[in-house]
């Protein structure tokens, strides 16, 4: 498994010295980007890792979903700029899923919430 680290103008390099990588990797900002959806998490963060196990490019980032209808969900993608694409997707997913279940509360009597985003 190869290891790679963020740079400051979010490409990345990949280090073959699992010391240096360690070093660099542990002092990173590994956030893409995080939203919240009434309960629900978005999470969208560098991994440093290529889970691509050697099949295509490199897959160094990933989005995952804490909470709700679609808790445990997650993509992956090998590009900053596809991670925050990929963000955007799955939190538009979220924020339907969250939508359909507001409804479903809001016909029963239930309030429904707002979202707030971190990028």
């Amino acid at each position: 498994m190869h290891h790679y680290v963020l740079n400051a103008d979010k490409t990345v390099h990949r280090i073959d010295d699992l010391i240096e990588w360690a070093n660099r990797f542990e002092m990173d900002n590994r956030f893409v980007a995080k939203s919240i959806v009434d309960t629900m998490k978005v999470s969208t963060v560098f991994l440093g890792l290529d889970y691509s196990f050697g099949d295509g490019p490199p897959i160094l980032f990933e989005t995952m979903v804490f909470g709700g209808r679609l808790d445990g969900r997650s993509r992956r993608c090998s590009t900053y700029a596809q991670a925050e694409q990929q963000h955007i997707e799955v939190l538009a997913k979220v924020r339907e899923a969250q939508s359909s279940s507001s409804s479903a509360r809001d016909d029963s009597g239930g309030a429904a919430s707002g979202d707030t985003a971190e990028a």
